[in-house]
């Protein structure tokens, strides 16, 4: 459902710069979170780690991208449009706004979100060359992501080359996956190849463990299942405080259907687009990355738009049944992975803003424990399950810029 910053903006400002505010002015984190739709960035302050400015550049069409920024209050400060198509065009943005409110002498470090570290990728790293050499290996692996990841740290290096940067894994949560979670039934060679299930979206995981360690008593013994729902979806199963099973695989295509992507798909669907349509694997990327999901089927790739048209619009309706039918179907899978299940969190630009979705997902799931109360659901409260719900449903923003910030602060510390 896009970046919860862009969708508030009603107008462009294209003149605001932060006069008058670099007084006693703190050091700075920067993270940069460089996504299929958005490049998200955040200053963290470096000693309380506090945002003190956050922002996103909505990648768009030549025309209609959209760079914005607020402050700690909360405040939008400044807003642009361009011809941001591309996430070096977003990041070349980013750079700008940072050298024109002379802020780069303020930052310490640089994290950046990385998708897919492999299976060498279980920890925070700082980007070396060695790093980004083996990073670049990894490409096959993440072909629609590692690219523009590794050019932007690549231009940050060039432009800024004293700051040092850190590599903060998103597949890094999934590590302790059992082996009957994490292979596949292939021959042993393509396992040495790094041919396994990764899981994603860890970054957002951990960031609401972080978040529901605080709050719930004896969290280590909870069974929990956290739906990162937005344009990329996914889902994970947590016991004893560890992911166990999740439904992303090698890559970020797999598992529930999305905005652009199928999601699971019998492998003899590939085998026949590829003898039968004749597509190369060029071709096949791009039908799985780009054309597929949500977008093939309702004719857009946003569920806000599919939920505002889907009463007049058959397709669209379809699209959203299917959305909320594999949903409900994938907690009732990693719920059976772990014995049952105790809190169910949803989290992500659908998970945590569209009580509809929510509400669809979880009907008839009293089998399981899981019953909502409509008021508290359609309020968007934290807790929204009934009170005679065997399961604790809870929606929680998601912030996966703060965790990459605590993950570069740690990690220079030391």
């Amino acid at each position: 459902m896009g970046h919860p910053l862009l969708p508030t903006l009603a107008s462009e400002n294209n003149s605001i710069i932060l006069q008058g505010r670099m007084d006693k002015q703190p050091k700075f984190i920067l993270t940069i979170n460089v996504g299929s739709s958005s490049l998200k960035f955040g200053l963290y302050k470096y000693e309380t780690l506090e945002a003190g400015y956050i922002g996103a550049v909505e990648i768009g069409d030549d025309t209609n991208g959209l760079f914005a920024v607020k402050d700690a209050t909360g405040d939008i400060i400044f807003t642009k449009k361009g011809p941001y198509n591309n996430p070096v065009a977003a990041f070349n943005e980013l750079v700008k706004w940072l050298n024109q409110n002379k802020l780069v002498e303020y930052i310490v470090a640089a994290g950046h979100r990385i998708v897919q570290g492999g299976a060498a990728g279980k920890h925070p790293a700082l980007l070396t060359d060695y790093m980004l050499h083996n990073l670049c290996k990894l490409v096959y692996l993440a072909p629609n992501h590692l690219p523009a990841e590794l050019e932007v740290i690549n231009i940050f290096r060039d432009t800024f080359p004293a700051i040092p940067q850190i590599a903060c894994f998103d597949n890094s949560f999934h590590q302790h996956m059992p082996d009957c979670a994490k292979y596949y039934a292939l021959p042993e060679k393509y396992k040495n190849m790094g041919l396994q299930r990764y899981g994603f979206h860890g970054l957002s995981y951990e960031y609401i463990m972080e978040r529901l360690s605080g709050k719930t008593a004896a969290l280590g013994r909870k069974r929990i299942i956290i739906a990162h729902l937005g344009n990329g979806a996914s889902m994970v199963a947590v016991k004893n405080s560890i992911g166990v099973d999740t439904t992303m695989g090698m890559s970020p295509m797999g598992g529930l259907v999305m905005g652009t992507r199928p999601g699971d798909l019998d492998p003899g669907v590939s085998l026949f687009l590829l003898k039968h349509e004749q597509l190369t694997a060029d071709e096949l990327d791009t039908l799985f990355s780009k054309e597929s999901g949500l977008k093939a089927i309702g004719g857009f790739s946003d569920v806000r738009k599919l939920l505002n048209i889907e009463l007049h619009n058959p397709d669209a309706r379809a699209a959203i049944e299917l959305f909320c039918y594999q949903a409900k179907k994938m907690i009732g899978s990693l719920a059976a992975a772990i014995g049952g299940i105790d809190i169910l969190v949803f989290t992500g630009g659908i998970g945590a803003n569209a009580a509809v979705i929510r509400e669809r997902i979880c009907t008839d799931m009293d089998f399981m424990g899981i019953e909502l109360n409509p008021k508290s659901n359609r309020n968007n409260l934290e807790f929204i399950s009934s009170a005679d719900s065997r399961v604790e449903v809870k929606v929680m923003q998601t912030d996966e810029e703060w965790m990459i910030a605590s993950h570069t602060k740690n990690l220079i510390n030391n």
